[in-house]
């Protein structure tokens, strides 16, 4: 290496040492004004809730709109995100209750939304993760509630029907499926397979062609599947790169998913509203009586108040034979003067309406 390679080097290395210090000092100044805007909020508001969803939606989308590279926008937000999760730990660490066990999509998906400088905490089952923020021991929970391949998740759209909790965000992932089991293990050793139904369902077409001798079991969780096939001899699993680590199993085959744009979104449910960011979503459980026009009478409100219906699912009440409810999303916020006017108007003529909440689209 020249003398003049080597100065150069030298010269450069020095630069990000500079850097470096100055992105030190700036990370620590922007966590003490966050915990001033905290001492502030306590003792003028009382408030004691420090984590505002569409505030830190706004900062992440002026990151990915200002991000010139080389560093790619979404990998800044992220970085963005971790600053944030740190600094709001400072004042009022979260805890964030998810479908478990360790090593699910699930708890994927709520790091990826709060960061890593928040506690979570894994529950057996989606309505236990609802009940856990209603009794105050989570602040939030994050449950799945529809697969890019599979459609809906019914148990978490259930849940709404009785659950008082809102809505306050959403997260997608992509999801990739591998094959894990012990290390070692051949296919042709394989007599079944244990995942979620979700999972089994979004790998069926590479199950039948590369284990079709094989039993497929549904159970509750990847991350519990894993555990399975570490302990049960000729079982793998299919899951998340994060259950083969943290269960000590080999990735056999890589990326078995029919699908390769598979993508799961999960719901971010809490107890408070979400005030408008600037780019929102509204989810809304409507339902009516049973007769012709019905459903046409329910959406025409949305129509003529030029309101954008992005999705809508019906999953029996359990009120009635027959009887059903909607889900449905819009766009916007439910405090816009147009979404406002159609939901006095829905209101009126359905024979239950309840809004979900009104939260960030999802930035990341």
């Amino acid at each position: 290496m020249s003398d003049d390679f080597k100065q150069r080097l030298a010269t450069i290395r020095e630069q990000i040492d500079s850097l470096d210090d100055e992105i030190l000092v700036l990370i620590n100044r922007r966590a003490a004004c966050a915990q001033e805007v905290a001492q502030i909020k306590r003792t003028t508001e009382g408030e004691t809730r420090f984590y505002r969803p569409e505030r830190e939606a706004q900062v992440l989308r002026r990151v990915l709109d200002n991000s010139t590279g080389p560093l790619h926008s979404e990998e800044m937000a992220r970085l963005f995100r971790e600053i944030m999760s740190a600094c709001l730990a400072l004042e009022d660490p979260l805890t964030i209750a998810f479908l478990g066990p360790e090593g699910t999509f699930t708890q994927a998906a709520a790091l990826k939304h709060f960061g890593h400088s928040v506690n979570t905490l894994a529950m057996p089952a989606i309505d236990e993760v609802f009940r856990e923020v209603e009794a105050g021991g989570a602040h939030y929970g994050v449950v799945p509630v529809e697969n890019s391949t599979e459609g809906v998740i019914n148990h978490t759209l259930d849940m709404f029907l009785q659950s008082p909790l809102k809505i306050s965000g959403e997260v997608e992932i992509r999801i990739h499926q591998h094959l894990i089991g012990p290390p070692g293990t051949e296919l042709e050793q394989v007599v079944q397979v244990v995942s979620h139904q979700q999972s089994l369902a979004q790998c069926r077409e590479w199950l039948d062609a590369n284990l079709p001798h094989a039993e497929r079991v549904a159970i509750n969780s990847n991350a519990e599947a894993a555990r399975l096939a570490r302990e049960t001899e000729g079982t793998v699993a299919i899951a998340g790169e994060t259950a083969a680590q943290i269960y000590s199993l080999e990735l056999l085959v890589r990326n078995i998913e029919d699908e390769p744009d598979n993508t799961t979104r999960f719901l971010i449910i809490g107890k408070q509203s979400v005030p408008p960011s600037g780019h929102d979503k509204t989810s809304l459980l409507i339902s009516t009586q049973n007769k012709p026009g019905a459903l046409y009478q329910l959406l025409e409100p949305l129509a003529r108040n030029d309101v954008s219906m992005t999705r809508i699912e019906s999953r029996p009440s359990r009120r009635g034979m027959w009887d059903y409810v909607f889900f449905v999303d819009i766009a916007g916020h439910a405090e816009e003067e147009g979404i406002a006017r159609a939901f006095a108007e829905l209101s009126a003529e359905s024979s239950l309406f309840k809004v979900l909440g009104s939260y960030p689209v999802a930035v990341l």
